[in-house]
């Protein structure tokens, strides 16, 4: 998979290009389905990444871009998750984790917000 063009709201990825948020799951693109985590928005100020989400954690290292600001929050349960089952998170700006996955590390996933 090849990263290009990200900019807020939208990012190439080999020849498509996404305008939602998006999970790969071992090289497969799908939407990330964020409304089972909608009712934790008011503590958070914005929806996270929890674990009511289907998070793909067949991996060994799993990217999580937190959008063009850094603004996706991402619940402890969701870190605590990734310590038990021995997954290593990436927590970064979109921009930054989006050059993370262009270095193609190996059983990667990835969970990547595209605005805020």
């Amino acid at each position: 998979m090849r990263f290009r063009n990200f900019s807020f709201g939208s990012v190439e990825i080999d020849a498509s290009t996404y305008e939602h948020d998006i999970v790969i799951d071992r090289g497969q693109v799908r939407e990330r389905d964020k409304k089972p985590s909608k009712k934790l928005r008011h503590a958070f100020g914005h929806t996270p990444l929890s674990l009511l989400e289907e998070i793909p954690w067949k991996c060994r290292q799993l990217v999580i871009g937190t959008g063009a600001h850094g603004q996706l929050p991402v619940t402890p349960e969701v870190r605590h998750e990734a310590e038990r089952r021995k997954v290593e998170l990436v927590i970064l700006p979109t921009s930054e984790a989006i050059a993370v996955l262009n270095r193609r590390p190996r059983e990667t996933n990835a969970i990547l917000h595209l605005s805020c």
